[in-house]
Order: structure tokens, then sequence, then C-alpha cells
């Protein structure tokens, strides 16, 4: 434990992720339990354990605490709110997954490897991996109809929902932004900093961070000056945790990330990490960058000769130092914001938590 931090507000976000746990555990068995066909219980059940068998819950915490921040009391149906985000979290990976063609998540086969993979087993007429997509996709929609309801049938009341349906709506439009953007940038090719950064902003530092904030805060009536410090503190913290995911796409290890590490130099992803080393590499270490990264064939020896391009160039230094600066403007928001306790003291513990992470 950071010398920070308070072990009863470490304790209470713990026991958040936990509850967000048993809350998704309880809505999804239940739309299993509620499904007759066996071939339609299997695809709900992928869907199932794909939510339940991973990660951070990042987001469900931050509309937790930003709920809490505005002085609101803890409630069952705030979590229940919070859990929908991760709902919606779902859907965006899975579709997510299926765009850059990725075979790992959270260190297993991600949902359409999953299905194209029972399709073969069974012996099913088609093409597996057109089945594994298309019925991914599906199910990623059925995530996105699932946190809608999960949100709306939260218990919370109706003049609460209404104050927050419209950050909502515009948290789903901005991944669609982002991820269009993200999918433009890979086809363009080799990105600016400046280009890369707007990606980052609308793929993850509003829907991962600022939305969630101000979802919470929005559905308990925070203040007006308490939603601003929710948006700059949101997007600072939301765009260093994407730099520090880059940098773990690049340099991580697979074993620990649980994601296959040449994704994003296969596909060409528009990171600042790479953008910047165009821009400062010198000519002989841009060559390489620009043979390798990219390349839908690239094997490890290339990843590796591209990683030493890369960290020859200085970007990830670089780099860290756009995490520090966003850091420390994400730590001077929150100090002058008026954030009720212990949210302070939890939004502070996940600064740290977000940018010092291997995975």
């Amino acid at each position: 434990m950071d010398a920070g931090e308070d072990p009863q507000v470490t304790a209470l976000t713990r026991r958040v992720r936990q509850r967000v746990d048993e809350v998704l555990t309880e809505f999804l068995g239940a739309r299993l339990d509620a499904t007759e066909e066996a071939a339609v219980r299997f695809a709900f059940a992928t869907v199932r354990d794909f939510v339940l068998r991973g990660g951070k819950r990042i987001r469900p915490t931050l509309c937790y605490w930003g709920w809490r921040g505005a002085e609101a009391a803890d409630s069952p149906e705030i979590i229940r709110a919070a859990a929908a985000l991760e709902v919606f979290h779902a859907f965006c990976l899975i579709h997510d997954d299926i765009m850059d063609d990725s075979d790992l998540r959270r260190g297993r086969p991600t949902v359409h490897r999953a299905l194209a993979c029972e399709h073969a087993r069974s012996g099913w007429r088609g093409e597996s991996r057109h089945f594994g997509i298309s019925t991914a996709i599906l199910l990623g929609d059925m995530c996105m109809a699932w946190a809608d309801e999960l949100l709306y049938g939260s218990g919370l009341g109706p003049e609460r929902l209404t104050a927050a349906r419209h950050c909502y709506h515009c948290m789903r439009t901005e991944v669609f932004h982002g991820q269009y953007l993200d999918l433009l940038e890979e086809a363009r090719g080799p990105s600016s900093v400046e280009r890369s950064m707007t990606v980052v902003r609308y793929k993850t530092a509003k829907y991962t961070v600022e939305r969630p904030l101000l979802i919470g805060g929005l559905l308990a009536g925070g203040s007006s000056a308490l939603l601003r410090a929710y948006s700059a503190f949101g997007l600072a913290l939301g765009e260093a945790y994407q730099l520090r995911d880059d940098l773990l796409g690049a340099f991580g290890d697979p074993a620990v990330t649980g994601k296959p590490d040449l994704d994003d130099f296969r596909h060409g992803k528009p990171t600042a990490l790479v953008a910047h080393a165009l821009r400062h590499g010198r000519p002989t270490q841009r060559r390489v960058i620009e043979a390798l990264y990219g390349d839908p064939t690239l094997d490890g020896p290339g990843a590796r000769r591209l990683r030493e391009a890369l960290h020859d160039t200085g970007a990830p230094r670089a780099v860290e130092a756009m995490i520090g600066e966003r850091r420390e403007r994400a730590l001077t928001v929150l100090a002058a914001a008026p954030v009720g306790p212990p949210a302070r003291q939890a939004l502070t513990d996940l600064v740290a938590a977000a940018v010092d992470r291997a995975a």
C-alpha cells in the first residue's frame, strides 16, 4: 500500500468492486436463466463468463466515487447504476477485439475466437470465423442493450436518471467517434502526436474516466463546480491511462497484460509513442519503424527490431513525461475540487492505480 493511502478507503474501493461483481453475476445469471433455448444459453453464457472473468472495474468504481464525491450516501442503487458501465464496457471490448482481429483478452480467447472454436468443435456448416464474428457482433449489441436495462432499472429515481441521461448518451456517441478515428488513423498511416491524442481523448479518456465520474456526479445532483472539476480531472487521468496502455502494448509482458504483444504493431495503432518516434527519430530509425509498423505479418524478431528502434528514438521517455504531466494535472485539479471525503482520497488512489500499472 502507498504511504498516502487510507486503509479504510482502500478497503471500501475493493468492496465496491466486489459489490459490482455481485450485481453483474445476478443480472447476467438472470438473463441466462430466462433463456430456454440451449444454443442461446451457450451464447449468453459466453458473454457472462467474459464479463465476470476479469477486468479492473475502473468505470463503475469511478462512477461510484463520482456519486460519493457529491456527498451522496452509499446505496445499492448506485452500485447497480455503476455496474451498467461495465456491461457497456463489455460491448466496447467485444467489438474492439473484432475490429483488431485479436486472439486474446484478459489472458483467454476473445469472444469471437471462442465462438469460432465452438463452431469448429461442433462440426457445424459454414465458415467458423464468420460465425464467430457475426455472433460476437450480436452479443456485443446485446451488452449495450443490457447496459441500458441495468442503468434504468437500477432503482434510482426518474429525476436522477434524467439528469444523467444526456451524459450517458454522449459517452456512447463518443466511443463510436473515437473508434472510427482509430480506424481512420490506421488506414491513413503514421499519425501525428496531436491526432493520436484526439483518438485517445475520444476512444478512452472520456468513456473510461470523465464520463463515469460525471454520470455518478449527475446521478447524485452534484454542483456545476464539481462537474467541471470531474471533467478536467477525468480527461487528464484518462489520457494518462491510455498513454500507459500504449506503452504496455508496445513493451509490456503478455503474461501480465493478458493481451498479445504484437497486435498494436501489426495494426499500426495511431499511438503518441510511434508518432513521437517518427517525428524525432533519425532517418535510419524512421525507416525501420515505417517498414515494420503496421506490417500484418510482423514476427517476433521483427518486433524486437521495432522495439529497439522505438526505444532508441527516446519516444518511451517522452510518453512517460506526457503521463507524468497529466498525472500532476489531474492531482492539481482534484486538490482544488469541491469533492467530499472519502471520495477525494479514493480518487487520489485511483490516479496511482491507473497510471502506475503493469497490466
